[in-house]
């Protein structure tokens, strides 16, 4: 038992430890292998022309084009966005805090950014507020959002497109947990001996466990840490 009382893994000697990681390894190498399958898939995926859709920017507004600024292909994370709300989903707050040195997307030519349903001056006072450091987009006087996925007031998506000139075509989606690969948080707790700790976690019994979501950081958390308004 540790300090804190809850259950602690058997202690074996290391050629145990080796055997029983060598066995692991081999359904991680699996693993590795089938995500390198799905992207394969992913590259041969068709694509939808986008209409054109105008959003607005910390300049004004700005072409759905000219959102990839100059690259030809783009990421769009829509944040979940709630009308008069001082604090906006903790989640999506969470996850864009870890974006924040994007440059070498530029090497693949490509770009990140965060769009919400929130008046582009709310937008950015949020933004401000919770210390992120990405480009934001409002689709507040666009169906944009709720086109790719995200309408107001419910739900986030993840939405890559590829631009042609000035034509515009989505080429993949996802929402959910399918946005949890692009978290480096949860892989490192995916790691860690008691992993997420949540309820629905297939752990040992002894492991410590709590409701979903509830050792998440909080929208505040996150301010208090990088923004300009915690506490």
């Amino acid at each position: 038992m540790t300090s804190t009382g809850n259950a602690t893994p058997p202690v074996v000697d290391c050629a145990t430890w080796e055997k029983e990681l060598a066995a692991l390894r081999v359904r991680e190498k699996a693993a590795t292998r089938e995500l390198d399958a799905i992207a394969a898939q992913r590259r041969r995926l068709p694509m939808v022309e986008m209409p054109e859709y105008v959003l607005e920017g910390e300049e004004g507004p700005v072409r759905l084009a000219e959102v990839f600024g100059g690259h030809p292909q783009l990421i769009v994370y829509s944040h979940m966005w709630h009308e008069g709300a001082a604090w906006q989903c903790p989640g999506c707050t969470g996850f864009t805090s870890q974006f924040t040195r994007l440059a070498g997307l530029e090497k693949f030519d490509a770009r990140f950014v965060v769009v919400t349903q929130g008046p582009i001056d709310e937008a950015l006072a949020y933004r401000s507020k919770v210390g992120n450091t990405m480009t934001w987009y409002s689709t507040a006087n666009s169906p944009f959002g709720a086109d790719v996925g995200a309408p107001p007031d419910a739900g986030f998506a993840l939405n890559v497109f590829l631009r042609d000139g000035d034509t515009v075509y989505r080429t993949w989606h996802t929402d959910g947990r399918g946005v949890e690969q692009f978290s480096y948080l949860f892989g490192l707790i995916d790691v860690l001996p008691y992993g997420r700790q949540e309820e629905w976690q297939d752990s040992p019994a002894g492991w410590p466990k709590s409701p979903t979501y509830s050792r998440w950081a909080s929208s505040q958390e996150i301010a208090a840490a990088y923004g300009a308004g915690g506490g």
